[in-house]
């Protein structure tokens, strides 16, 4: 198992080869339910709606509500805005956000339907807030990637967390 680790990408992720598509690939919007362990969070993103942000925010919120210390749930929400406007203002497709936490790990999936792979650029300072996204996620997740799969992609990041 490979993982990326700030800033290096990733060959496979939890055993699965960079192009077999993650479990339950059939874009269902669940909350609530259990997989080894955890809350899952599961939510599909229309095409080009970017108010699909501060909706995945306050879901991922409700899911994080039991979830570590503040600081890593506020981590969390970020870095989860920036990988949903991503996908959503860069691919003109739907996306599918999945959250899985653990006792001691949150794992957040944005997946988008474009091969294309996202570019960790360095901010320019006059280009207002673009370009930061994914400095961000590589900044402040514990571990990061990119995966590839049959049609698009899977962009994730792990924050370490606990109990509160």
């Amino acid at each position: 198992m490979k993982r990326l680790v700030r800033g290096r990408v990733p060959t496979t992720v939890a055993g699965r080869s960079p192009t077999e598509e993650a479990p339950g690939g059939d874009g269902a919007a669940t909350e609530g339910t259990t997989d080894g362990g955890g809350a899952k969070l599961r939510r599909t993103l229309g095409r080009s709606d970017l108010r699909a942000v501060p909706e995945a925010r306050r879901a991922l919120r409700e899911l994080l509500d039991e979830w570590g210390p503040p600081e890593r749930s506020e981590t969390a929400e970020l870095l989860t805005s920036e990988l949903v406007t991503n996908a959503l203002v860069h691919t003109d497709h739907d996306a599918v956000l999945t959250a899985t936490v653990g006792p001691k790990r949150l794992r957040v999936e944005v997946r988008d339907f474009v091969g294309r792979r996202p570019r960790l650029r360095a901010p320019v300072a006059d280009d207002g807030t673009n370009g930061r996204g994914l400095v961000l996620v590589q900044s402040l997740a514990d571990a990061w990637g990119v995966r590839a799969l049959g049609v698009g992609k899977v962009v994730w990041f792990e924050l370490d967390g606990g109990p509160a």
